[in-house]
């Protein structure tokens, strides 16, 4: 298996990083139809559940959609991240620690859903911060924590300085521009 990681994160890098962001905006753009559905077209919470739930509402309702989402996130982070360096490393892992937590969320949600024991005394499901804050907010909130600091992290990858790009076992990197010599006059 670590031989399959390492050319994950070696000669396959860019191909596992595009599946991965395909997987990651797909994700992130059910939220944003959700969060238009809401503040946009002003359609009831109940009625709002994304583009794939106006096909599927029982989908988007199960805890088990949402927390399988935070689990794939969640080890598509990890596994990916050897192959970073430098800033980009440190970047791609602050994006997997709020992941982390994002994940221990939807895990108590659907340790919940699964038992019929909610907490704070909720008729559903309720996440800790959920306490605090509504869930649609709440959950728009986390994928945009995530996925800023996985977008500089992308971003430093694709443009790393001199020390990163000789610790890089991909070729995720752009190439450096070529300098042409300058006649003498």
């Amino acid at each position: 298996m670590s031989e399959r990681i390492e050319r994950l994160n070696s000669v396959h890098h860019r191909a596992a990083l595009n599946v991965f962001m395909v997987v990651v905006l797909g994700h992130w753009s059910e939220h944003v139809a959700q969060a238009y559905q809401i503040w946009g077209l002003h359609w009831p919470r109940s009625k709002a559940n994304g583009l794939l739930g106006l096909a599927f509402p029982w989908l988007v309702t199960s805890e088990w959609l949402h927390y399988g989402y935070a689990l794939v996130m969640l080890i598509g982070l990890w596994v990916l991240r050897s192959g970073f360096t430098g800033r980009a490393h440190t970047w791609w892992m602050v994006a997997f620690g709020i992941q982390f937590w994002h994940h221990i969320e939807h895990l108590l949600l659907l340790i919940q859903a699964q038992t019929g024991h909610y907490l704070f005394g909720r008729s559903v499901p309720t996440s800790l911060l959920q306490y605090f804050f509504p869930r649609v907010e709440l959950h728009l909130f986390y994928n945009t924590v995530v996925f800023i600091p996985m977008v500089v992290a992308m971003v430093l990858h694709m443009r790393p300085n001199e020390t990163e790009r000789a610790a890089m076992a991909c070729r995720c990197a752009q190439p450096l521009p070529s300098r042409r010599l300058q006649p003498q006059s």
